[in-house]
Order: C-alpha cells, then structure tokens, then sequence
C-alpha cells in the first residue's frame, strides 16, 4: 500500500490519534518563526494541525501528496493568507529560494526518502532561512530492537520508525544546526531548528 492511499484512508482518524498529544509541542515548535512577515511552506500539511497555531501576518503555502488530507485542511486557513497544492515533498513543484522558512511536522519519518525531502527543503529556502522540525527519530547508534522488527510493516502503512535524524541532515550541507530539543515520549519526538548557509 502506497502512502498515496494509506493517508487517504486514514484522513478520517489522523486528527482524533494526534491533535491532543502533539499540539503543544507544535506550538513550542511555531513560536521559532520570525515576527516580520515572510513566506512559509508547510511541507506535509496534511489536514492542517498547524494552521491554527500559525501567526497571521505570513503567506502560507501548504503541500500534501494526499487530496482527502489537504481536503481537512483547507477549513482550518480561513483566517490565514494560505495556498494549498498537492504534491510530493521529495519533488518539491516550487523554484529555488522561493520560501523563507519551511515548516516539517511529522513529514521527514514518514516519507520513503527523508533525504530527498530535506534536500528539497534546503533548495528552496532562501540563505538564511529557517527550517523547523518536529518529528520522531532513532538518536544515531540507538538498537531501538521492537521499532526496527515493527518498521518493515508499520512504515507500509504510515510511518517509518528507523530514521535517524543526523544521517538525513549529513547529507544536506546547505542546512545547519541551530537548536534540537526533546519534545515527546523521552526523546523519541524531537523540535529542531536548522538554518540555509
């Protein structure tokens, strides 16, 4: 089963198993965003857990490979200047530098390709954009035995449970580090902030 057509079927039940245990770490997440206006991708929207949370005075755009997830989104904008397209965070539609910061909630875990989406991510920032992650990830070395047996099966279905996050970022030069704090279930779901060289 693709991700395509796993996400449409779970659409309906995303929000009641996330919305509550992830939202303050959302907004911890958020708050790194400037005060100046500026241009913000929301890569991964899915149905738009974040716009809520979203200061008004940026222009958003949100994308999403599913059409049912971006459909749950799209009600949640409406105080918001916010675009949504549909399309593939690994293969990003949009030209170099033309975001100021790129938000990554739960997406880099999921994807098949975590490395081709934050290389993506890097191209499309301007120099001196902001990246802002929140997401689940094996701390490098970790045997994590019970996630590395379930993740054959699970990341077929939803997500993957093997992604170490300092192996994705080796490979994307153009990003660095600027802060990577726990945020849920002791450690495992981490907020990170990288910044475009």
């Amino acid at each position: 089963m693709g991700l395509k057509h796993s996400y449409t079927l779970i659409s309906p039940f995303y929000d009641a198993v996330l919305a509550a245990a992830t939202r303050a770490a959302r907004v911890r997440s958020l708050a790194a965003l400037p005060q100046a206006p500026a241009r913000v991708l929301l890569s991964g929207v899915g149905t738009g857990l974040d716009l809520p949370l979203l200061p008004t005075q940026h222009r958003y755009t949100g994308i999403d490979l599913t059409h049912a997830m971006l459909r749950r989104a799209v009600p949640r904008a409406a105080p918001l200047d916010f675009c949504c397209v549909q399309g593939d965070a690994q293969r990003l539609p949009f030209a170099d530098g033309s975001f100021d910061h790129v938000v990554l909630h739960l997406i880099l875990a999921v994807l098949p390709n975590p490395f081709a989406c934050l290389s993506e991510t890097a191209r499309v920032l301007v120099p001196g954009g902001s990246v802002l992650i929140f997401d689940k990830f094996l701390q490098p070395r970790q045997w994590a035995p019970v996630r590395r047996l379930l993740n054959p099966v699970v990341s077929r279905i939803a997500t993957r449970l093997d992604v170490v996050f300092e192996e994705v970022l080796e490979q994307t030069p153009q990003l660095v580090l600027e802060s990577d704090q726990p945020a849920l279930a002791a450690g495992w779901f981490r907020r990170i902030r990288l910044k475009r060289v």
